[in-house]
């Protein structure tokens, strides 16, 4: 059986492989591209709306972007980093829509401010400076504070209802923060490139076999789900964008890069409540600080959620132990995933992070009522019979080695690259989907060096990314241009 070619293989049907799969079509219509995704439908595991918390991740609410430092300041630099990433988001996304390539954009995405909240004078000490620092930068200049209970029943009635007045509270405020329904904002960019003569998307098709041949080129094999037909790929470029399962593909491509590599899996759950006279109370997403020993995605927040168009309010995530790499994975992910290159690094940080191997294991044993009390710091009068409990999705996070020869593990998004740049994989989680633009720019920088540099890739870009080639953190006169056009073209102002 001849082998397919293709110019690029995309190999997950999510956020990630879709942004690059429509960032390329736009630079070079030509390209042959097949989308590989293991489930009957894209967008269904990390991507889809109820698996991931649909934070337009901007730096603004997320306090453990801003750690405090030794001597009682606040660090704001990944902060700063991480907004003008979503800020290239956010570019793309207008583009896309003023293109007529993406809906109406309250498909996808809707104008809910971003808080955080803070109680007790350590923590609103943290706040105030946190404020202080992050204002001053043209990038969160609209960011407001009070300690006003006035304001702050304006601003979110559910959380201060019922509260002691005496306590001391605090919190910050960016009214143009947003609530994205990755799922539909994926499955909106498929529905248009498979409209493309160039594009082919082959549904229940887990990638089988995956090697590098003396040419360079890929040879990819594939099996459908359902009729057990197997399909031979070669491509000159492939990119592993499958959420958990990137890093046994990764591992499997044999590339010298992947060596210590390995994966952290952590399982999530939701408190949801659907009850109209309770959502229509709470517009805004409100993050507070993690437990002592928490991971970083398990800072808790009370969402405003809109998905497929129903409002909804989140509470959480519980974080908890898993060893499944994807929702719909096997329990034999984690173990299939060791290696002799990266035994001593996943080791190395087993032992290191005890402490947070207990919280996750503690996490999967609470009570739906211990749940509802620890939402009750966020709303105190919230009710149990309001809320009910729902599966995130699965999120790895990245063990590497370390220059000590041991193990770290990194709460973050990575690209992985071949030298040759015929390969790329994306490993990680949070702030994940909402820097997928950049995510994917860099993909396109390292893999196509050549063609990147050329006129007309470089006119291409920048019409999709007005802001391509410069800084948003440098530049001020830059970002109020780029935040004009997308909150409005986004209808986010």
């Amino acid at each position: 059986m001849a082998a397919k070619q293709a110019d690029v293989v995309l190999v997950g049907g999510g956020v990630m492989s879709a942004t690059l799969g429509m960032m390329l079509t736009q630079l070079d219509p030509s390209m042959k591209i097949v989308m590989l995704e293991r489930l009957d439908h894209v967008a269904h595991e990390s991507t889809d709306g109820w698996n991931n918390a649909g934070t337009g991740h901007a730096g603004y609410c997320e306090l453990n972007y801003t750690p405090q430092t030794e001597d009682g300041d606040v660090a704001i630099e990944r902060a700063l980093q991480i907004n003008a990433q979503y800020e290239v988001s956010l570019q793309f996304w207008s583009y896309l829509v003023e293109q007529g390539m993406l809906p109406e954009p309250s498909r996808f995405i809707n104008r809910t401010p971003h808080q955080s909240f803070v109680w007790g004078d350590k923590d609103v000490a943290f706040l105030k400076r946190r404020h202080e620092r992050m204002s001053a930068h043209h990038l969160f200049r609209d960011m407001e504070y009070t300690e006003s209970p006035r304001e702050l029943e304006d601003w979110m009635p559910l959380i201060i209802q019922g509260r002691d007045p005496m306590q001391r509270v605090a919190a910050t405020r960016i009214r143009h923060g947003s609530d994205v329904d990755f799922g539909s904002l994926t499955r909106n960019m498929v529905k248009y490139l498979e409209k493309q003569p160039n594009f082919e998307l082959m549904l229940g098709s887990p990638v089988h076999y995956i090697d590098q041949r003396d040419n360079g080129r890929w040879k990819v094999r594939v099996k459908n789900q359902h009729t057990g037909e197997q399909t031979k790929l070669e491509s000159e470029f492939v990119f592993l964008g499958a959420g958990g399962g990137a890093l046994p593909l990764l591992q499997k491509s044999g590339i010298s890069e992947a060596r210590g590599y390995g994966g952290f899996p952590v399982s999530g759950q939701w408190l949801v409540c659907r009850k109209p006279d309770v959502v229509g109370q709470h517009h805004a997403k409100v993050y507070g600080k993690a437990p002592i020993g928490a991971p970083p995605m398990s800072v808790p927040h009370l969402d405003t959620r809109i998905i497929n168009g129903e409002p909804a309010l989140l509470f959480g995530p519980f974080a908890g132990f898993t060893t499944r790499f994807l929702k719909k994975g096997s329990i034999f992910d984690l173990f299939g995933s060791v290696r002799t290159t990266n035994l001593k690094p996943m080791l190395s940080v087993s032992k290191s992070n005890m402490d947070l191997t207990r919280y996750l294991i503690g996490e999967v044993f609470q009570s739906h009522s211990d749940r509802v009390d620890a939402l009750r710091n966020f709303f105190p009068e919230a009710e149990e019979k309001n809320w009910e409990l729902r599966n995130a999705g699965q999120r790895v996070q990245i063990i590497k080695q370390a220059e000590s020869g041991g193990g770290k593990l990194e709460f973050g998004t990575e690209i992985v690259a071949a030298k040759d740049g015929t390969l790329a994989a994306l490993l990680g989680a949070s702030p994940g989907a909402s820097t997928a633009a950049n995510a994917m720019i860099s993909v396109i920088e390292r893999c196509f060096p050549e063609k990147i540099q050329t006129a007309q890739w470089q006119e291409r870009m920048k019409v999709m990314v007005p802001s391509y080639g410069q800084s948003l953190v440098d530049n001020e006169t830059l970002l109020t241009n780029v935040r004009k056009r997308t909150l409005s073209t986004l209808k986010l102002g």
